[in-house]
């Protein structure tokens, strides 16, 4: 294999890291002298408990608190005493980094796989050779989505392997909550298989100080194999005692209804009527019937055309027939009204609303969608997406009264009425995640999987045989598929998530801050002095620690620019004081680390699937608890052994 270096070149540039420890600092337990603060040091903490706060509390989206930190640092430069707290032409210098390329074009490859049927296919295959016990399906679901997760953003795995999981479900009968946790949490493992698997591992590089070794493509493989081996026999031995059973999850249901009446408590069926000449319901909008009745209006026939979830400002006209959603008592109620003909059968519509063509389906709001705080009336879901709204899962809890006002969160699962078509549509739009996979429809573009697969395979090639930059590798199998027509341009730049772009772009000064100010010097020597005399591996373990703490409250993109200067000089203090600390392996740590987030669903992928799964936090804690362990001793002690 030719040398990597190149792949993954640096394209921040960072000063020599200058450790400063003075002369007197000595090991031997007495008092340590440090580095003192600067008012440089002290404006750059603040940013950084500013950043901490806006990250935590979520007062502003991530990336907007991201870019406002960005700003920040570029106008304080005009402060005297401030002009060299970071190099203001080099401010938007991440936007074209090669950490960022490369992520862009690894969220289009990853649409690529997905347009084309692969994921589908992966499920028939699972269930092929894995047969229907939960012990033979988790290790076969959750090992794919590990290695997947290589080769692709976790977010992205994640979304890709939700449909499938849903369809084994299904079609096995087991239960849904007990395949999603080992999946994800596979999932985020699998990113440490390859420097392309996760955005800590794609920014590592680039952030290591300059003339230091970077790292190539599989140096982390090991590691990566080891972590999702643990996670599978984690889940294989012990998922009895802590994976949870949700009461009513889908696969356990004896038919589709039956399903949505345990889950949501919806006791709902479809009658078809037909207003009569003077009906009261004549020129009233289809949302002023609902909320006099509530019920919800599926289906409208009116001059010879049919509706599928019609908008809800339409205006019903005079000898309409409707398909209206209700409970037996609502539309018992219907059928007692003068003005109405009610009845069980669906004469107009039973096409229309067959079970081929429309009925229930679950989808997902994800952590990057647009839909985040907009309510369902504000997005006109109907309208827009074709969706009747009909409940939400939310956390614990699920809410069907007042559902139009409603801001949307991150993690909801929606239970709607929709037609197969529209549902069809969704799968292509990065707002939502479809969980619903079996429902009648064609594959979008099966007739190019193999042209997607070869561009998938070429990108694999440059990588490992050539010398191109990463991002060059990348962004060549990315064009190539847009080019074959495996996803239109537009698609592409939908694929991508650029909420993560911002995010990643606007914090890479923040690390040249810290370090270019000498910030990460005074917080490793200070660090250091409070440990003592540790030897290396307890400082290591520390890293690791506060990198896994990190990842829980802030991005792990954030966790990563910010402590891999710290991880860097805390290693080169302590080789001034005669440890043997290795900063690259520190530096690897820290990456590393940052995917040990399964504690709490702040977690991009924890937050998706919490809806599907019908998890609590309480689910994830006593899961992940056991994990979190297993991930730092485990990735503590390969990283050991390899390097």
């Amino acid at each position: 294999m030719p040398d990597l270096r190149r792949i993954v070149s640096e394209t921040v540039s960072y000063s020599h890291y200058h450790i400063g420890v003075p002369a007197s600092l000595r090991y031997n337990g007495l008092v340590m002298e440090t580095i003192p603060l600067t008012p440089q040091m002290l404006v750059v903490l603040g940013i950084l408990a500013l950043t901490v706060i806006l990250f935590v509390t979520e007062v502003v989206r991530l990336d907007v608190a991201a870019l406002s930190v960005l700003v920040l640092l570029g106008l304080l430069t005009l402060l005297p005493g401030l002009e060299d707290l970071v190099d203001a032409r080099e401010l938007f210098v991440g936007f074209s980094s090669n950490a960022v390329i490369s992520i862009i074009a690894v969220m289009i490859l990853g649409a690529g796989l997905n347009r084309t049927g692969v994921m589908s296919r992966l499920a028939a295959w699972i269930m092929r050779i894995g047969g229907r016990t939960e012990r033979s399906i988790i290790p076969l679901i959750s090992g794919t989505a590990g290695l997947f997760s290589g080769f692709m953003q976790n977010i992205g795995a994640a979304a890709l392997f939700l449909p499938v999981v849903s369809s084994i479900s299904a079609r096995t009968g087991l239960v849904m909550s007990r395949l999603l946790i080992p999946m994800g949490f596979c999932v985020m493992m699998g990113g440490t298989l390859t420097l392309v698997g996760s955005s800590p591992l794609i920014l590592l590089n680039d952030l290591l100080p300059r003339g230091m070794e970077p790292f190539q493509l599989f140096d982390v493989t090991p590691i990566g194999l080891a972590l999702i081996a643990t996670g599978i026999l984690y889940f294989v031995f012990g998922g009895q005692r802590v994976l949870p059973v949700v009461k009513g999850d889908g696969a356990s249901a004896e038919s589709l209804m039956d399903y949505y009446r345990e889950v949501y408590g919806l006791q709902y069926a479809v009658r078809e009527v037909k207003l009569k000449a003077q009906a009261a319901w004549t020129s009233q909008t289809v949302d002023d019937v609902e909320k006099a009745h509530g019920i919800v209006v599926v289906g409208t026939f009116m001059n010879g055309e049919i509706r599928v979830g019609p908008w809800r400002g339409l205006t019903i006209e005079s000898k309409a027939t409707l398909a209206v959603m209700g409970s037996q008592q609502q539309l018992d109620e219907l059928a007692n009204d003068e003005d109405l003909v009610v009845s069980h059968e669906l004469y107009v519509f039973g096409d229309a609303l067959s079970r081929a063509k429309a009925g229930m389906a679950e989808v997902v709001i994800p952590p990057n969608s647009n839909l985040i705080g907009r309510s369902v009336a504000e997005v006109a879901m109907r309208k827009t997406y074709g969706l009747s709204v009909l409940a939400i899962h939310r956390g614990e809890k699920t809410i069907r009264n007042d559902l139009r006002d409603m801001p949307l969160r991150s993690g909801d699962t929606l239970a709607c009425h929709c037609a197969w078509n529209a549902l069809a549509r969704l799968e292509r739009n990065p707002d939502f995640v479809v969980v619903t996979s079996e429902y009648p429809r064609e594959e979008l573009r099966p007739q190019k999987v193999h042209l997607a697969l070869g561009f998938f395979a070429l990108t694999m090639g440059l990588i490992l045989f050539t010398d191109l930059r990463l991002s060059l590798a990348l962004m060549a199998g990315a064009l190539g598929m847009i080019l074959s027509g495996v996803l239109s341009v537009d698609e592409a730049y939908t694929a991508i998530s650029w909420r993560t772009v911002f995010l990643l772009a606007c914090l890479i000064p923040l690390g040249m801050a810290v370090e270019d100010t000498g910030t990460a010097n005074w917080i490793a020597t200070n660090t250091l002095a409070q440990l003592g005399e540790a030897p290396a591996w307890v400082l290591q373990a520390c890293i690791a620690i506060l990198a896994t703490a990190f990842s829980l409250i802030l991005s792990h993109v954030g966790a990563t620019v910010l402590l891999v200067p710290l991880a860097v000089n805390l290693a080169l203090a302590a080789q001034g004081l005669g440890i043997e600390a290795d900063p690259r392996v520190f530096a690897l740590t820290v990456a590393i680390a940052t995917s040990n987030a399964f504690l709490i669903p702040t977690n991009p992928v924890n937050a998706l699937i919490m809806g599907p799964g019908g998890y609590r936090v309480k689910d994830f804690i006593k899961a992940g608890a056991g994990m979190t362990v297993l991930f730092l001793i485990v990735s503590l002690v390969m990283l050991n052994l390899l390097f």
